[in-house]
Formats: structure tokens, C-alpha cells, sequence
């Protein structure tokens, strides 16, 4: 017995079975499953005072293409190949800004944004000196400053400055992007920047004007 792919989609359909994406996660180990628990244990019970003195920070690059091969585009049939129906895109994700973020609880704070690739030097010049250098002369000895273990995170002048300004780091487990609250607002601003489905050609520079106008991004340092 044989089916056409509409009936096998209908059926599916029927019983509440519908195509979707399916969520992205980072491959986890035994072992990474045993010190996130382990660590989630140990912080569980922590009080609004202790964590009070932790500021929580991550960063996040934004194309400015969008890597979702499911993006849509409304078109005429046998518009296939006409210019304004098609997307360029880098083999490797073209410009884009990097964003930093930084909270503290009972705190708001704005996004530092860069055009440049994240470096040691930058981190260390520009975050630790300018930023996190600054938080921990106001907090004093009680301040820990959470960030994760990316490259430059974690190069031997950046571990230089962290020790000479007497600044503690909190330990967190290797791939858990998840224990990080600031992970969920990168989720929300993607959504925002990169609609799934575009209008049609006439309006699509509707959108960027609305970014442009700061709705968005109310508090932005800017360094190109």
C-alpha cells in the first residue's frame, strides 16, 4: 500500500503531530551531567544577598545574515531567480556585531556592542579594565565575576589582571551556557532580529528602521 506525502502529512496532522524544528543543545558527558548537578546543588540554596554580590556576564555574536536555511520569502511563481527573491550569504556568516552583557541582581545595566572579533586583549582592556575593574572597587571583597570558558576568557593576561585587581572567579561548569540567565536574553533578541518569516520585498526596510530607533537596544556603548 502506497501513500502520497499530503495524506502521510494530514494523518500526522490529525493526531496532533506537526513539523517543527527541533531544539539546539550542547552534547553532555556523564561527567558534565555530575558537576552541573553537583554545582546547581551547591548554589540552590544561596541568598539574594550572596548572589547580590555576583555579576553574571556573556557575550553573543549577531550576523547580520541569518544562518536559518528555513527562512521564507513571499514570491510570484516562476520568480524563482529574479534578484529580489534571492539572498547572498557568506560561507562563513559574513559581519556581524558582538554583543557583552552584564547583570547584577538588583542591578540593570547596558550592552557593550563591537564590530571587532573578541581578543584577550580586548577583554582585557576593554571588559576587565573599563567594566568588571570598576564593580569590584565599589562591591569590595565579597564580589565574584562569572563569565565562561571561551579562548579569550581565559588567556594568561586576562588571568594577570583578574589576579592583580584581586578579582575572584566563579567557578561553573564547562559546557552550561543554560546556568547562565543572560543566555535567555540572546535567545529573545535573536528572535526579534531575525524574524523566520520576511515580508515581502517592498517592506523589508520597515524592520531595520524600527531597530534603528533604539526600541530595542534603550542603553547601547558603541566601539568600532
Amino acid at each position: 500500500m502506497t501513500a502520497s506525502r499530503h495524506t502521510v502529512y494530514r494523518r500526522l496532522v490529525h493526531i496532533g503531530l506537526y513539523a517543527r524544528r527541533p531544539v539546539r543543545c550542547v552534547p553532555l558527558t556523564t561527567t558534565h551531567c555530575r558537576l552541573r548537578l553537583t554545582w546547581s546543588k551547591e548554589h540552590a540554596l544561596w541568598t539574594p544577598q550572596q548572589w547580590s554580590c555576583v555579576m553574571i556576564t556573556d557575550e553573543s555574536r549577531f550576523s547580520f545574515q541569518s544562518d536559518s536555511h528555513w527562512t521564507l520569502i513571499w514570491r510570484a511563481p516562476g520568480t524563482l531567480y529574479h534578484q529580489e527573491n534571492t539572498i547572498e550569504r557568506h560561507r562563513y556568516g559574513g559581519a556581524g556585531w558582538l554583543l557583552w552583557r552584564r547583570i547584577i541582581l538588583g542591578s540593570r545595566t547596558g550592552l557593550h556592542v563591537q564590530s571587532v572579533t573578541m581578543t584577550g586583549h580586548i577583554y582585557r582592556d576593554v571588559i576587565l579594565e573599563q567594566h568588571v575593574r570598576l564593580f569590584r572597587g565599589a562591591m569590595g571583597a565579597e564580589f565574584l565575576f562569572m563569565d565562561d570558558n571561551a579562548r579569550p576568557h581565559r588567556a594568561n593576561n586576562v588571568d594577570e589582571c583578574l589576579q592583580s585587581e584581586d578579582i575572584t572567579r566563579m567557578d561553573r561548569p564547562a559546557n552550561s551556557p543554560d546556568l547562565n540567565p543572560i543566555e535567555h536574553e540572546w535567545d529573545m533578541l535573536a528572535n526579534k532580529l531575525q524574524p523566520v518569516n520576511p515580508l515581502p520585498p517592498v517592506y523589508r526596510n520597515f524592520g531595520g528602521h524600527c531597530l534603528m530607533s533604539g526600541v530595542i537596544f534603550p542603553k547601547i556603548r558603541l566601539i568600532i
